[in-house]
């Protein structure tokens, strides 16, 4: 297993420009009432900063590990996501919901269906339910099934990060781990968002938000760079 000195001292580095995005974000907390390009790029930002922290893992690498393709390829529709969710009041919220939904079934498919852990599976199912029954009285129109659609996607989703966590059986990884506490993270900035917009206004929402979202984001990239660190560890051993 690789140690997490390792992990600090190799991702570490490539990481600095994301932490730097993310605190221009919170720094300058552009309003929303007032939707731009600007704001779209400033909240982006930390996003694409991730699109490079993979790409600096070296073409070679995402040519040899298609989870890592997957991904990047999640990140890239996030962005776009993100960029409809700026201009949400204007009639793009529905957009953006398409754009991470596509997100989930690619971070599902790079988290594989192995091992498949019924219990977690279960668990995930009945919190998924649990919220939809939650958000359901509040929904009308076609978000009635668009959220139960979203809400599957995503649980499902962090039912496969969750799955490959085997800490009863000492096989999990630092990447592993990553994963699912980034899926999990995800599912409570989704959530936020869905009690906020339908429900009822969150206390300091946007923040809860925003804060759970580049965590996971960030968390979930992480997670796909556990090949190469294994292979680092190898040569120095």
């Amino acid at each position: 297993m690789v140690s997490p000195v390792t992990v600090v001292k190799s991702e570490g580095p490539k990481l600095v420009p994301f932490f730097k995005a993310t605190c221009v974000y919170f720094v300058l907390w552009l309003p929303t009432s007032s939707p731009s390009w600007f704001s779209a790029l400033i909240k982006c930002l930390p996003i694409f900063c991730l699109w490079v922290f993979l790409l600096a893992h070296g073409f070679t690498f995402l040519c040899a590990h298609s989870s890592a393709r997957k991904i990047l390829a999640g990140l890239i529709f996030s962005a776009l996501g993100d960029a409809f969710l700026i201009w949400q009041e204007q009639g793009y919220f529905v957009h953006g919901l398409l754009m991470f939904a596509i997100t989930h079934i690619l971070y599902s498919s790079a988290f594989g269906m192995k091992p498949v852990n019924v219990r977690a599976g279960l668990v995930i199912t009945a919190v998924s339910f649990l919220c939809y029954i939650l958000l359901y009285p509040y929904l009308s129109g076609p978000f009635t099934y668009l959220v139960a659609v979203y809400i599957a996607l995503i649980g499902f989703m962090g039912w496969r990060a969750i799955a490959g966590l085997q800490l009863a059986n000492d096989l999990w990884t630092w990447t592993k781990l990553s994963a699912c506490l980034g899926a999990v993270l995800f599912m409570v900035s989704d959530l936020t968002i869905a009690v906020n917009k339908f429900c009822f206004p969150v206390p300091h929402s946007r923040a809860i938000i925003m804060a759970t979202y580049y965590a996971a984001q960030m968390l979930i990239a992480l997670s796909a760079v556990e090949c190469q660190d294994v292979e680092v560890a190898r040569k120095r051993t």
